[in-house]
């Protein structure tokens, strides 16, 4: 079964790319087809990961796998949110969003630097299915006060993780891609693929509510 994947992001099409290595699917990544950017209008990422699947279901004819996820830090009221990937402004580099994500933190005491990273990915049919597959997934952190590594992408040069003692952009990706909020979303979708009943359940799942 071909489904193309609604995103432009390398290092998202890389991480899908491993997570996803086993699963009896073929993924083709948008610029496949020249998926246009839709606007992204909504207020939640689970939001946007659905606009993004259908739009790129409505352009190519085929089933779409697309991920919204983001940065939510408690001292700055859930901040950049929806808009980590435009934190700076559009088009902002992940550098750019790094350094506005810091000035807003200065002088913070530690406990305010907590953060979370969420991940929604949703799976739709077609452009107008109104049943789609949703998967959620959530990492836990706080921001450093500078960053550091050089593996991953976006905030992960300041997303730290005490457990491991280091940023997530420290992390290999063998490691990342066990533990982070997409990989925990996308082995929840692994494991449901792995149980459909192809073809007649693989787009007629029952788990479209967060837990």
């Amino acid at each position: 079964m071909e489904i193309v994947l609604a995103s432009g992001n390398l290092g998202k099409l890389r991480e899908f790319e491993s997570i996803l290595d086993s699963c009896p699917l073929v993924i083709r990544p948008k610029s496949d087809f020249g998926i246009p950017d839709p606007e992204e209008t909504g207020r939640t990422f689970r939001e946007n990961a659905l606009i993004k699947a259908r739009a790129a279901s409505r352009h190519c004819g085929l089933p779409a796998l697309a991920d919204d996820s983001g940065l939510a830090v408690d001292g700055l009221d859930g901040a950049p949110g929806v808009h980590s990937a435009r934190y700076a402004g559009p088009g902002a580099s992940d550098r750019q969003n790094i350094a506005k994500l810091l000035g807003r933190l200065e002088g913070m005491q530690s406990g305010m630097r907590s953060a979370t990273f969420h991940c929604v990915i949703a799976m739709v049919q077609h452009g107008e299915d109104d049943c789609p597959a949703l998967f959620f997934g959530s990492w836990a952190g706080r921001i450093a006060t500078t960053p550091s590594g050089s593996h991953g992408f976006g905030y992960d040069p300041v997303f730290y993780l005490p457990e491991f003692d280091c940023t997530a952009a420290e992390l290999g990706p063998e490691v990342k891609n066990a533990v982070s909020h997409r990989a925990r979303a996308l082995e929840q979708f692994r494991e449901w693929i792995r149980k459909a009943d192809f073809p007649s359940d693989i787009l007629n799942p029952n788990n479209g509510e967060e837990s």
